[in-house]
């Protein structure tokens, strides 16, 4: 129950800090859904999994971070940006900035050595490179999750990083039932959430944690000071 909580907590301080703008959370939606399909093509095909993680997945996700949401004085929280990128559990947006250049520049080490280092059998075609890039990238996404958990075993503790993990894991069933009608605001021309951080959203752990099926009511959640 204590790390159901925490995962609960570590939920909701990413949606109200990070998730403000509806362009952000419509993009979350297309990456869960792309998330969801990367994840069934693990078991079928790693390289493909892994292309449709980082090229569709991963970049309309960041996109979101990175070009539409705000970045100025977040008056529902009570916090400034620095303030939140200090406190970030995960990947603020400085180590997504390291973690997406590592990705975007691994290809050019195949051009430099093909074999990398003796694991691949040099590619003679376009297919191949890209295969071969998508086992690369597959090793990026594991190492860099693996990482980040390490390392918050260190500077917090074990079930935080834990927690962490577990949460980026399962963001992409989380982020489909919490953004789901991002599209139909953002259609409406709602640019921001004008709800955002003022009650604390439905979590996918309820039944978990209540035993039963949540209405569509919201949990009211006193602002931090």
């Amino acid at each position: 129950m204590q790390f159901l909580e925490a995962l609960r907590e570590q939920r909701w301080d990413d949606h109200r800090y990070y998730h403000h703008s509806r362009i952000n959370q419509t993009l979350h939606l297309v990456s869960a859904i792309s998330f969801l399909t990367a994840y069934v093509m693990l078991f079928i095909d790693p390289a493909v999994g892994a292309l449709i993680g980082w090229l569709i997945s991963m970049t309309s996700r960041q996109a979101g971070h990175f070009f539409f949401e705000p970045r100025g004085y977040d008056h529902i929280n009570d916090a400034t940006h620095e303030h939140k990128e200090e406190i970030k559990v995960g990947y603020n947006l400085q180590r997504k900035i390291v973690l997406m250049a590592i990705w975007a520049l691994s290809p050019l080490v195949l051009l430099v050595d093909p074999t990398l280092f003796g694991i691949f059998k040099p590619y003679q075609t376009v297919g191949e490179f890209v295969r071969q890039t998508g086992m690369i990238w597959l090793v990026i996404g594991v190492g860099g999750l693996l990482a980040r958990t390490l390392q918050l075993f260190v500077i917090r503790d074990v079930q935080t990083g834990l927690v962490w993990a577990a949460k980026i894991m399962t963001d992409p069933f989380h982020d489909v039932k919490l953004y789901y009608k991002a599209p139909y605001y953002l259609l409406q021309g709602e640019l921001i959430d004008p709800r955002h951080g003022q009650h604390r959203p439905d979590d996918v752990l309820d039944d978990v944690l209540d035993g039963a099926e949540e209405d569509d009511e919201t949990l009211l959640r006193p602002q931090n000071s």
